[in-house]
């Protein structure tokens, strides 16, 4: 499998947050973007692990960080860490938005429930 092999740098994110988090009116630690199909996801360190659930639900292998200033990728298949394609904008959730966020539904001992 090459470090290409699922990025489909065309396809555009699902939105500025989670998917599932927003739709359960959960939060997020840091956010996740899958490289093939554009499903925005929560990180390892948030309650529910989105991302890592979806890779796993759907076969797709590649994630992008979806935070500001940060434009690595991460292959869940072979556990490495790379530099790949400038993907369709944008390339991070909006500045403005809380990290953990979004700030109103983030408790206030929210360290307690990070991984």
């Amino acid at each position: 499998m090459g470090e290409l092999d699922g990025i489909d740098p065309s396809v555009p994110p699902s939105g500025e947050g989670c998917v599932e988090c927003d739709s359960a009116g959960g939060w997020w630690v840091h956010l996740r973007r899958c490289a093939q199909c554009g499903h925005i996801g929560c990180c390892d360190s948030s309650p529910e692990q989105h991302a890592t659930k979806h890779a796993a639900d759907t076969g797709h292998p590649v994630v992008r960080s979806f935070e500001p200033g940060e434009a690595w990728f991460w292959n869940y298949a072979t556990e490495t860490a790379f530099e790949g394609p400038e993907l369709s904008p944008p390339q991070h959730h909006p500045i403005d938005q809380t990290v953990p966020g979004p700030g109103p539904r983030v408790p206030s001992d929210w360290q307690a429930h990070v991984h």
